[in-house]
């Protein structure tokens, strides 16, 4: 091979290797970065206490829920009981289109009868447990006198509780099409319950946060409805990750589950462990078995959460920041005022990351002079400021569920600082004329010499 084509084969060797060295890195990179793979059209794991995003995959695109679009209908049950609009012991008969949808046996039902009489509580149970979609409507009725009043009043709330990607058509998460024609006005015939995952975990976090006692019902394995009567059905959960159930986890005891054709299989669950609790979305998993797949999916994620983070108290209350934990003050007694955290600052934290985190005071520039200075009286825990983290890892920082969320801790001073009376303040007055006019004197007598 003569020289000139062994540099020209060495020239296009450079250029090739160049080439697949400029575009390589980005896909090996995305790769290294994924913590685990999740098959999923969308998922998404978060901390319960801090809204902390644990792992996400298409967290923010709109996609059908199916019954998970109950955990809606039951924040607005539990609240309407809360606030005494309806009873536990509050009887209903259902109407045409309840007792319609309750025997349909190729839904998940419970069988009510069109002059029966149920309670509120039975109703519950029913949706909360075996995901009764006659009940849910029953139970949309009964709060807002329609499934068409109770959907709109389903997006109101969705709204207050910050969710952004929704779309609440029913009140069962089934798709309008299987409602028999008599599905909410101001709904398409082909219209279904929709959220991002972000806002199905969000939506979840506020449930449990609010009301509790929600995961009394939501992890209870199985239930008969109407012990002792013709209509007495077996109630058994469809979160298979129970005690108990078939794919049980440790610490699982909430919340729900879904499946329609275009949402696939989906599901929402709960878990606590060493005082950790998450909850995770799965939305249209894949697998072998529709309905085995969603819990497949979770355990991935559950297991990625609970074996890589820990809740930690990253600072303490009354923490100060080392040449930062004092205000000059004007006027007052004093002449400045400590300052320090009013609360402990707890994060969730990835293993081996506890010191990454670095704070930084943020002083309320509306509360001081143009000097800098705090003007007296000054009140003892008072508000003046905020504590931030700035992450400083080799990873990259947990965002949050509720978006531009960023921890913080409210600053407050130490002690009060009264302010200096007028013989005082004169005096510093005089003293501060005498001393500049000494300066002048100085300044001049310097300049003769």
């Amino acid at each position: 091979m003569s020289n000139l084509r062994f540099k020209q084969l060495i020239a296009i060797l450079f250029a090739f290797t160049f080439v697949i060295s400029a575009f390589a890195p980005y896909s090996i990179v995305s790769a290294a970065e994924e913590p685990i793979s999740v098959n999923a059209g969308s998922a998404i794991i978060i901390e319960e206490t801090t809204g902390t995003i644990l792992y996400g995959k298409n967290i923010d695109e709109k996609l059908p829920v199916a019954s998970m679009a109950k955990v809606m209908t039951e924040y607005l049950v539990l609240e309407a009981i809360e606030d005494k609009k309806i009873k536990w012991d509050q009887k209903y008969t259902p109407s045409e289109y309840v007792y319609k949808i309750s025997q349909n046996t190729s839904l998940s039902n419970v069988p009510l009868r069109q002059d029966g009489s149920y309670s509120v509580q039975e109703l519950y149970e029913a949706m909360a447990i075996y995901s009764a979609n006659g009940a849910a409507i029953a139970l949309a009725e009964i709060i807002a006198g329609s499934e068409s009043a109770f959907v709109k009043t389903m997006n109101e709330k969705a709204k207050e509780l910050g969710l952004t990607n929704y779309e609440f058509v029913n009140a069962t998460g089934l798709e309008n099409e299987d409602l028999q024609g008599m599905h909410p006005e101001g709904t398409s015939a082909d219209a279904e319950n929709q959220l991002s995952a972000r806002d199905m975990a969000l939506l979840s976090q506020k449930l449990i946060q609010d009301f509790p006692k929600v995961l009394e019902t939501a992890s209870t394995p199985k239930k008969v409805f109407r012990e002792g009567t013709d209509d007495r059905t077996n109630m058994p959960n469809w979160n298979w990750m129970l005690p108990g159930l078939v794919y049980e986890y440790e610490g699982v005891d909430g919340l729900k589950t879904g499946s329609t054709n275009n949402a696939g299989s989906c599901f929402t669950a709960t878990a606590v462990r060493n005082g950790m609790r998450v909850i995770s979305v799965v939305m249209n998993a894949e697998g072998k078995s529709l309905h085995e797949s969603r819990f497949v999916e979770t355990k991935k994620m559950l297991n990625y959460a609970f074996n890589n983070f820990s809740v930690k108290e990253v600072f303490p209350a009354n923490y100060q920041i080392k040449n930062q934990s004092s205000i000059p003050v004007v006027k007052g007694k004093e002449d400045n005022v400590s300052i320090q955290t009013k609360d402990a600052l707890t994060l969730v934290v990835k293993n081996g990351e506890e010191k990454a985190y670095k704070p930084a005071f943020k002083i309320d520039e509306s509360q001081l002079t143009k000097k800098g200075e705090l003007t007296a009286p000054v009140k003892k825990d008072q508000k003046v400021g905020t504590m931030v983290v700035n992450y400083d890892g080799t990873g990259s920082a947990l965002g949050f569920i509720e978006k531009n969320k960023t921890p913080q801790v409210d600053l407050i001073t130490k002690e009060a600082v009264d302010k200096a009376n007028w013989f005082v303040l004169s005096m510093r007055g005089i003293g501060g004329f005498f001393s500049g006019l000494w300066g002048t004197v100085t300044d001049t007598v310097k300049g003769w010499f």
